[in-house]
């Protein structure tokens, strides 16, 4: 979708920092895991693996297991999840009323995630963000994914806008790798899936945030 008049845009990765997918995923993991025999796991043991997806998860999970055993329960996990997608999934407090902030203000806002689309399409659909989103860049639209930074390469073309005028935050730092490879302004997510310990200046970002309100000051950040 083309951005027509725009000359900025926000670029948002999608679990841990524009929703809060944890309760949902961790929901998934201890399914499987009273499925395979073992208790579950509270969630703020979980929330910090969030971002790695399901092999982080599952990781975390039977971490006793090696690669090759872990596979299957991977793809049950997926299967898991898909099942309860949306049950407990909600915006960060706060991202909701920045979405509207840049609305109202003509400045496009998009996703670009890891997630596969069949996935994150019916996420953002069933949280009525798939028609608001200018752009919406999934894990398996192209070949490569992040850190590679083919992907918001794609959704900054997709948006007609200039990379350099756009800034991507995110929760990880392959996040912040992809972005500063694709010449955007980075910004580290605080409030996101951070285990302890886990420093967000470690990763070079052009800004850190502890709350989504803050990253409308970063658009301004661009003409600075």
């Amino acid at each position: 979708m083309r951005a027509a008049g725009a000359s900025r845009a926000l670029l948002l990765d999608l679990d841990g920092t524009l929703l809060d997918t944890a309760p949902d995923m961790s929901a998934a993991l201890n399914a499987l895991r009273l499925e395979e025999g073992r208790a579950p796991l509270p969630l703020e043991s979980l929330r910090p693996f969030v971002s790695h997806g399901a092999a982080g998860l599952v990781g975390v999970g039977f971490g006793d297991l090696d690669e090759t055993a872990r596979e299957p329960l991977r793809l049950r996990f997926v299967h898991l999840y898909r099942a309860g997608l949306c049950k407990s999934t909600t915006l960060f407090e706060g991202a909701a009323a920045l979405l509207a902030r840049l609305e109202a203000a003509g400045v496009p806002w998009g996703v670009v995630t890891n997630k596969p689309a069949w996935l994150t399409d019916p996420l953002l659909a069933t949280l009525g963000l798939a028609a608001r989103a200018a752009c919406v860049v999934s894990g398996d639209t192209l070949a490569t994914r992040k850190p590679h930074p083919g992907t918001l390469l794609h959704a900054a073309q997709a948006l007609g806008i200039a990379p350099t005028r756009c800034v991507y935050a995110g929760d990880a730092e392959r996040d912040i790798i992809a972005g500063r490879a694709a010449g955007m302004r980075t910004v580290a997510v605080r409030y996101g899936y951070l285990a302890d310990g886990e420093d967000p200046a470690a990763w070079d970002p052009d800004a850190i945030v502890d709350h989504p309100a803050e990253l409308w000051a970063e658009l301004g950040a661009l003409d600075g």
